[in-house]
């Protein structure tokens, strides 16, 4: 797959070929919502928590005599049926965290990176780097090619103007290109990369 190449300004700046290995595969969508599964579990606190009948701070005096009351026996009032009691059954804190194997991770991606590249929603830039960290700059460059919801991948690291000015633009994500998986890829329209990311994604599946 051969895409043109496209500076900030809009001006074209060449082109790339796209390895089908890594941008020509079929979507699965069994397998990219395996990974997105996965990467939401892991960002899960899990400390939610309530008190059980170790926790409650409530005497654990008999409440009343065992006969002749004709209600039910009882013990503590810490039991979960009364008012103030402890929480049958409540939720720990705990992991959510799941396994996925390293090569269906690897996997996932390029199956998200193929399923941007069939929809048409990638994007070439020479190079994500702005001259000073203006937001209004960097909204004016967007709008120029024709971007509104977007992810930015760049090389190694990204452009400290550029990362500065994209802090305060809604629906739009900057990550180097070690950042980039499966989840913030689907949850935006267009995929943006810079040539130095495609050539690192190139190869690292190499």
């Amino acid at each position: 797959m051969e895409l043109t190449v496209k500076t900030l300004d809009g001006a074209e700046a060449g082109s790339v070929t796209l390895s089908d290995e890594i941008f020509g595969l079929e979507p699965r969508q069994d397998i990219l919502h395996r990974c997105v599964v996965w990467q939401l579990s892991r960002r899960q606190a899990g400390t939610h928590q309530t008190l059980s009948r170790a926790d409650v701070n409530r005497t654990k005096r008999k409440m009343y005599k065992q006969k002749g009351t004709g209600g039910a026996r009882h013990g503590a009032a810490s039991a979960p049926q009364f008012r103030g009691g402890a929480k049958a059954f409540g939720p720990v804190a705990r992991s959510h965290a799941s396994e996925l194997p390293k090569k269906v991770r690897a996997l996932a991606l390029k199956h998200a990176l193929s399923s941007k590249a069939k929809d048409q929603q990638i994007v070439v830039l020479d190079d994500a780097v702005l001259s000073e960290p203006k937001t209004k700059l960097l909204k004016e460059r967007l709008a120029g090619l024709g971007l509104s919801n977007v992810l930015v991948i760049s090389g190694a690291e990204v452009d400290a103007n550029f990362g500065l000015a994209s802090r305060n633009v809604g629906h739009l994500d900057v990550l180097p290109v070690q950042g980039i998986n499966v989840y913030d890829i689907l949850r935006r329209q267009t995929l943006v990369l810079t040539k130095a990311a495609v050539d690192a994604l190139e190869a690292r599946f190499k």
